[in-house]
């Protein structure tokens, strides 16, 4: 095995053993970090003119925005959780008009939002997670 291919076993190996010792407010925070690191990638992939790495990257990201989206509970959530479907519901069509248009304003657009939400959600983090 390659010291690349070694990286990237480590990598996955620390990943998976985050989330599976991860409360479910540092899932969520994982979850948001993981589409802004797909997003960076496919803004790096862009700029290289790896058009098929960009695509699976935007692709991951939409996939983790689905999963957030999904999980949300409207009962109690209420207007937050309409709110934070209808942003997702928006994100994920921006992605599509990024990989579409290879624009990395769109990704950049999408970037932002999710940091926002992120930042929200660090702020709200109880205490010891």
């Amino acid at each position: 095995m390659n010291a690349r291919a070694s990286a990237q076993h480590y990598r996955q190996t620390a990943v998976q053993s985050a989330v599976l010792e991860a409360s479910p407010h540092r899932l969520v925070a994982l979850m948001l970090a993981g589409i802004r690191e797909r997003l960076q990638l496919a803004l790096a992939c862009m700029e290289k003119g790896d058009i098929a790495r960009k695509g699976q990257a935007i692709s991951e990201a939409s996939m983790i925005i689905g999963e957030l989206d999904g999980s949300l509970d409207h009962k109690a959530g209420g207007d937050i959780a309409a709110g934070l479907s209808a942003l997702y519901t928006y994100a994920q069509r921006r992605l599509v008009e990024a990989n579409l248009h290879n624009d990395p304003g769109r990704l950049q657009e999408v970037d932002g939002l999710i940091a926002e939400i992120e930042g929200a959600w660090q702020a709200i983090a109880p205490a010891g997670a």
